[in-house]
């Protein structure tokens, strides 16, 4: 694959005539991610009757993308500003498809979380990237702010059309074709982004350093396991061990990248209130959100009953909010302010987060409908002008960096919320109160308790699944309220973090 370097500072490079058609490339991969991540949770029910996990390894086959992702994004996007990011976004997208064949495949839940860890390695290529190439191909502020708003809102559209294509295929064919849907789309990312994206990388970016990799991979999965195992099974010797491990491997990666003359990670980046406010903003949001998300497709099908084309097309409000917010969120930015608009919509999702709290087993979709659309609202504008604000806080060298640390935050947050708020939605099911011959299987999972139904007295599995369903609600109305102090706790610290932060001619500007 050869390429055309484009100088970062020229008149050329600011206006690229192609560089709308470059981002419709950019937003395929966003798709990719975006899409994949939405049909597990589709596909959650089917994989638990066909490979019967149990519920800790039903737990894991959901976050372990997230666990090996967040290890390696920073490695990653700084490994993308030295060999180019075009390269590694292609390479990337080529193994993000070849490892979905995988996934569809797997028939074991052991094999099941294998795929989805090395899923995760593919998958920290592609995000990194996008986001950096954004910022190399927009100079002008305001065109960039339109190209984030356009690749936040793809994202938010993969998590429509990836429950609906996904509910349509898994009516139609077995759960693995989910994941096959992942080929054609890295096909023409591949066969397109050769012809149209233009290759940049940083101009002086040094050796990639492999102590600094190795520390964040163990640094990140050892804490975020160490959190996960806590809140599921209380504290353990080999949990807390895990903890310290990855406590004492990220203080060593952050000690290391401050005496390294071209680290992995610029760590002077968190000096910038702006920059590490956005941070802590998305990391906030997602943690607040995921487990909430994780359990919805489960409620729709497994608690209301809904087939899986129709759990698709309930959750499609949430998508339509962030699209449309997304879109005019760096227009709304300049107009109100930074800090308003974040908080703003933080301050949204939490509050519909406390709606659902009210949650039951015959909740009307009216309650279910708005609130997925105001969640959606306050994604699309606090993620769109935290992502500009990130972008814009850095050179364009250090943009696949930059970007690393916000989809670093994304994942984190994706993991520890599925972890702690899937983890209390577990803890509170398993205690639910079934007749006599209630088997073990059926408390693992609400999946669990379907399949084991099929095989009891018609009265007793009735019986067993009402209350089953009743404890999962209990559990998933308990996530909800926690989640929405998470995220009202998070508008709150926006709010003080961004003071001042503007998306002006030049980027943010600080008073």
């Amino acid at each position: 694959m050869t390429s055309t370097l484009q100088p970062a500072s020229t008149t050329e490079a600011v206006k690229r005539p192609g560089r709308w058609l470059a981002l419709g490339v950019l937003v395929l991969a966003v798709l990719l991610v975006a899409v994949d991540a939405t049909v597990l949770g589709l596909a959650t029910p089917y994989i638990s009757e066909d490979l019967k996990p149990s519920g800790t390894q039903l737990l894991w086959i959901g976050d372990v993308y997230s666990f090996v992702i967040a290890g390696l994004l920073v490695s990653m996007g700084s490994l993308g500003d030295r060999i180019g990011r075009k390269r590694i976004l292609l390479v990337g997208a080529t193994a993000f498809g070849a490892i979905s064949v995988f996934n569809a495949y797997a028939t074991t839940p052991e094999m099941m979380i294998v795929a989805r860890a090395l899923l995760g390695v593919a998958g920290a290529t592609l995000m990194p990237a996008t986001l950096a190439l954004i910022r190399n191909l927009f100079h002008d502020p305001r065109e960039r702010s339109l190209a984030v708003g356009i690749w936040g809102a793809t994202a938010s559209a993969g998590t429509a059309v990836g429950p609906i294509v996904g509910g349509f295929l898994l009516e139609h064919f077995w759960w693995g074709s989910v994941f096959l849907i992942n080929l054609p789309v890295m096909a023409v990312l591949v066969l397109v982004g050769i012809k149209l994206l233009p290759e940049s990388r940083s101009a002086n970016p040094g050796p990639w350093d492999l102590v600094s990799v190795v520390l964040s991979l163990v640094g990140m999965i050892g804490v975020v396991y160490a959190i996960k195992e806590a809140a599921t099974h209380g504290f353990a010797w080999t949990t807390l061990a895990a903890g310290l491990l990855g406590a004492a491997a990220l203080y060593g990666f952050v000690r290391r990248q401050l005496r390294l003359p071209t680290p992995l990670l610029d760590m002077r980046l968190f000096r910038n209130r702006g920059f590490s406010g956005a941070v802590l903003a998305d990391l906030l949001t997602i943690l607040g959100l995921s487990g909430l998300v994780f359990f919805l497709s489960q409620y729709l099908q497994l608690v209301q009953g809904r087939r899986p084309f129709e759990a698709g097309l309930a959750e499609l409000p949430a998508a339509v909010g962030a699209v449309v917010a997304g879109l005019v969120a760096g227009r709304a930015a300049r107009r109100l302010s930074v800090r308003s608009v974040v908080s703003g919509g933080l301050a949204a999702i939490g509050l519909a987060l406390a709606a659902l709290t009210v949650l039951d087993q015959s909740t009307g979709y009216p309650l279910l409908g708005t609130a997925l659309l105001v969640v959606g609202v306050g994604a699309g504008f606090s993620f769109t002008v935290t992502a500009d604000v990130i972008l814009s806080s850095v050179p364009k060298e250090q943009a696949g960096s930059a970007s690393a640390v916000s989809e670093t935050a994304y994942e984190l947050g994706a993991a520890l919320g599925i972890a702690a708020l899937g983890s209390i939605v577990t803890g509170v099911y398993r205690d639910f109160t079934g007749p006599s011959g209630t088997p073990a299987a059926a408390r693992e999972s609400l999946g669990g308790a379907v399949e084991a139904a099929a095989g009891m007295p018609s009265h007793s599995a009735a019986a067993m699944l009402d209350a089953a369903r009743t404890s999962f609600v209990d559990g998933l109305a308990l996530a909800a309220g926690v989640g929405a102090t998470v995220l009202l706790a998070a508008a709150v610290a926006a709010w003080f973090l961004l003071r001042g932060q503007k998306l002006e001619d030049g980027g943010p500007e600080h008073t």
